[in-house]
C-alpha cells in the first residue's frame, strides 16, 4: 500500500453547454432549510472502491438516509500539501495514487464535475490562511473510494481540501470551524481517513478479517468515547493519549480528518458511528455522521 508516484488521467470531452448547465446550478449556493450532516469516514484499503461488501453497502444506504448534497467537498488524508488549496477545476481527474492491486481498480474512473466557483467560495470563506486554488490534483482515493458508492451517477460536484503537513492539530480543527458556513448551503464535507492506521503493523494473515489488536481495539474506543463526551480538546492532543495512541497514530495524515469533521459539529448535531470495525490488526473503519435535528 506504500504511495507511488500519483497517476492522473484528465478527464476530457465535456461540451460547453453541459458546463453552462452546472454552473448556474451550483454556483452561488442558497442556504438550505436543514443544516447539512458532516461525516468522518473510514476509507480503508483502495479495493473498498471496487468491492461491494459491508463497508461499501453502508456508504451506499446513508447516501439514501441523508439529503442529497448540493456538492461535496471531501478533506482526504492522501492530498497532504504545504499549505492549503481547494480543487477549483471543471472535472477532476480520478486519481490511483496506489500500487499493487489489480488492474480493475486501476481502470475506474469517477468522472464526477468540480464547481469552481464553490471552490472560490470556499477559500473566501477561510481567513486565517490563504488557500490556493488548485487545478493539477483531483480525486484521490480518500475521496472516489467513498463517493462513487455514495453517488454512483457521478452528477454531483466533488471538491477536495487539501491538509497543510506544516502545521499542528489545533490549526486544523480551527480552519475547519471557517467551513461551518458550507453545511448551510448544502455541501456535504466528509473527512476521509481511518482513526487507527498502522500499516507497518497490518496482520498479513488477517487482512480480509474484522480483527484488531488490543491496543487498536482500546484506542478505538477511547476515541468514541471522548466524541460522544464532546471532548474535543483531548481528540486535538492525541499525543497525551498514551502508548496506544503512537502505535495507531505513527503519523497523522489519517487521524487528522477526524478533526476536520468534528470542527464542524453543531451543538444540536446527535453523533453516530457506523462500520465500526477493526479489520487487519492495525486499522479501524470506524465513522462518524453528525447530524443536526
Amino acid at each position: 500500500m506504500n504511495r507511488k508516484n500519483f497517476v492522473k488521467t484528465m478527464i476530457a470531452g465535456a461540451a460547453v453547454g453541459s458546463l453552462s448547465t452546472l454552473h448556474k446550478i451550483t454556483s452561488n449556493l442558497k442556504n438550505s432549510e436543514k443544516l447539512m450532516p458532516a461525516l468522518f469516514v473510514g476509507h480503508g484499503s483502495p479495493m473498498n472502491g471496487i468491492l461491494n461488501n459491508e463497508f461499501s453497502q453502508k456508504w451506499s444506504t446513508l447516501a439514501y438516509k441523508i439529503p442529497k448534497p448540493s456538492a461535496v467537498l471531501v478533506v482526504s488524508a492522501h492530498w497532504y500539501t504545504k499549505g492549503t488549496k481547494v480543487t477549483a477545476m471543471d472535472f477532476p481527474a480520478t486519481i490511483h495514487d496506489f500500487g499493487g492491486f489489480p488492474r480493475e481498480l486501476f481502470e475506474v474512473q469517477y468522472k464526477a464535475p468540480g464547481n469552481p466557483e464553490l471552490a472560490k467560495e470556499t477559500s473566501a470563506l477561510i481567513k486565517s490562511t490563504s488557500v490556493e486554488l488548485d487545478h493539477e490534483w483531483g480525486l484521490d482515493h480518500g475521496a472516489w473510494v467513498i463517493v462513487k458508492h455514495m453517488y454512483p451517477n457521478a452528477d454531483i460536484p466533488v471538491l477536495q481540501l487539501s491538509i497543510d503537513y506544516t502545521k499542528p492539530p489545533t490549526y486544523h480543527y480551527q480552519l475547519a470551524q471557517e467551513l461551518y458556513e458550507l453545511r448551510k448551503k448544502g455541501v456535504l464535507i466528509i473527512g476521509s481517513g481511518n482513526m487507527v492506521h498502522n500499516l507497518r503493523m497490518v496482520a498479513w494473515d488477517k487482512i480480509n478479517d474484522n480483527y484488531g489488536y488490543d491496543w487498536a481495539l482500546e484506542l478505538n474506543q477511547k476515541f468514541k468515547s471522548l466524541i460522544e463526551s464532546k471532548d474535543h480538546e483531548s481528540l486535538i492532543h492525541y499525543k497525551n493519549l498514551g502508548q496506544a495512541a503512537n502505535l495507531a497514530i505513527p503519523s497523522p495524515d489519517h487521524y487528522l480528518p477526524l478533526l476536520y469533521t468534528l470542527g464542524l459539529q453543531d451543538k444540536k448535531d446527535e453523533i453516530s458511528f457506523f462500520n465500526d470495525k477493526a479489520v487487519a490488526g492495525s486499522l479501524t473503519m470506524t465513522s462518524v455522521e453528525l447530524n443536526a435535528l
